[in-house]
């Protein structure tokens, strides 16, 4: 049977939480409440079963708290990496759980490469990896990132994952730190670097869109851009934006409103350490998961009112 699209699939989780958001899990070691350190150390002693421990317990604690809530998590594998094998092994485990709770779960790593190594990273991230004569899912995420300057052939490894498999990838278009112009916003002939990014992700994608109109292949557009995304959702009608930037990064909930189509889709707003160390601001690291669903429901709530003040509430 043909897997379900991506970008059918995800609509669907949007719909059924009426929200449009997705959490990051950018579990900092260094910014772990300091009790669930101590306790995992104590358990294990200051070893990688430790640091594996801790990682998990945060972010199944994070979960649990928002899952009823959010239709998705975004796992940044850098903070995971930098942990070492421990660290990629949180990883893998927090995918699974959040799996488990029925989200959508978004790897952030951004790859990108030529030939086999690029496809390498899609079997390992999406698609299925040839072992002892069978072929086996090894991270198995709904969905990566994906960095474009390499060009188009670096990109179509993950395009054959996504239609065989149902997942999606969110392409670099136009990112949220300030320097990005320094590069995306360079003129080619007319146009810039990131529109011309855009149309590629454009004829990428026609080829996957599923029974809703939108496409497996997506876009990733900074929120504290809005201007910029006003004009890339009309070059990309068939995207859905993965849009970072909001909360702790500046941007507002009405800076996100242009990422969404006129039928109140297309975008899915990211928001990471505003929502999972919301603690800090309090001082209460012992309640950091109910700070976390607060965060989270403050942030669909906001959401919800931008979109309702511009007629684009589609619930």
């Amino acid at each position: 049977m043909k897997p379900k699209n991506f970008a059918d699939r995800l609509m669907d989780a949007i719909d059924a939480k009426r929200n449009p958001s997705i959490i990051g899990l950018d579990s900092e070691f260094s910014k772990l409440p300091g009790f669930i350190k101590e306790d995992a150390r104590n358990k294990s002693g200051s070893s990688a079963e430790a640091v594996f421990n801790a990682l998990l317990k945060f972010n199944t604690a994070i979960i649990d708290s928002i899952k009823d809530i959010v239709p998705a998590v975004k796992l940044q594998s850098a903070f995971y990496e930098e942990c070492g094998p421990a660290g990629m092994r949180a990883f893998l485990e927090t995918a699974r759980y959040a799996k488990n709770m029925g989200l959508i779960v978004v790897g952030d790593m951004k790859r990108s490469d030529i030939g086999n190594t690029s496809a390498a990273y899609s079997n390992a991230y999406l698609g299925r990896v040839h072992l002892f004569g069978s072929m086996e899912p090894a991270y198995d995420l709904d969905c990566i990132t994906v960095n474009p300057y390499l060009g188009s052939d670096s990109i179509h490894p993950f395009l054959d994952d996504c239609r065989n498999f149902g997942k999606g990838i969110f392409v670099l278009v136009k990112t949220s730190n300030p320097s990005s112009s320094e590069i995306q916003d360079l003129l080619s002939g007319n146009k810039k670097i990131y529109e011309i990014v855009a149309g590629m992700v454009d004829r990428l994608g026609s080829g996957l869109a599923g029974e809703r109109g939108y496409s497996a292949v997506g876009a990733v557009v900074g929120a504290t851009y809005p201007k910029e995304a006003e004009a890339l959702r009309k070059l990309m009608p068939e995207a859905v934006f993965l849009v970072p930037g909001y909360g702790a990064q500046g941007g507002s909930a009405a800076d996100i409103v242009p990422c969404f189509n006129r039928d109140g889709y297309g975008a899915l707003v990211h928001s990471s350490r505003a929502v999972i160390f919301a603690c800090q601001e309090s001082g209460k690291e012992e309640r950091f998961e109910s700070a976390a669903r607060e965060a989270a429901l403050q942030m669909k709530k906001e959401i919800s009112a931008a979109l309702r003040e511009k007629r684009l509430y589609p619930w």
